[in-house]
């Protein structure tokens, strides 16, 4: 099994060349848009932190640009391997909704290349290997199990 270290050095690599947007979201079409965007536009991949996107309910990842989810996946992918803040709290369950969410239809799936959608499925694959207690706790297997397929079957 590979380390979460090696997890994120192959994330970096499919994910790095990926250019930080102007905006990430259309922050003209309202206030909680532009808000996320400024938000989003106040970080980067190192100082991006939990507290930015890890509230369900003001997610401003659920209003970015594809290309913004891109830029910022391997700190979301950091993010994910992190030890849960809370005891109901667990980054990789809401990474999940983003990674899943549309299946195919997924702006992100579909923006995503054959390698950076290996790298995607590699993460998914070390969190159901590493995690596994995590998991379970969180009542996430099966929605991780799908998400995984969907990532790992279609590098095409």
């Amino acid at each position: 099994m590979k380390t979460d270290a090696e997890i994120l050095v192959q994330l970096d690599a499919a994910f790095g060349i990926v250019a930080r947007p102007e905006h990430f979201t259309d922050y003209r079409h309202c206030c909680e848009c532009a808000e996320h965007d400024e938000l989003l536009r106040s970080r980067d991949r190192e100082t991006l932190r939990i507290s930015d996107v890890g509230n369900p309910g003001w997610d401003p990842l659920c209003f970015a640009f594809p290309q913004g989810i891109a830029y910022y996946f391997p700190a979301l992918a950091r993010l994910a391997l992190s030890s849960p803040i809370y005891a109901c709290e667990w980054y990789a369950d809401q990474l999940l909704f983003h990674l899943y969410s549309g299946c195919r239809d997924n702006g992100f799936f579909q923006y995503c290349n054959r390698a950076q959608r290996a790298a995607v499925a590699g993460l998914l694959e070390h969190l159901i290997e590493s995690r596994a207690d995590l998991v379970e706790t969180h009542a996430s297997t099966d929605e991780l199990l799908r998400c995984w397929e969907l990532w790992s079957v279609h590098v095409d």
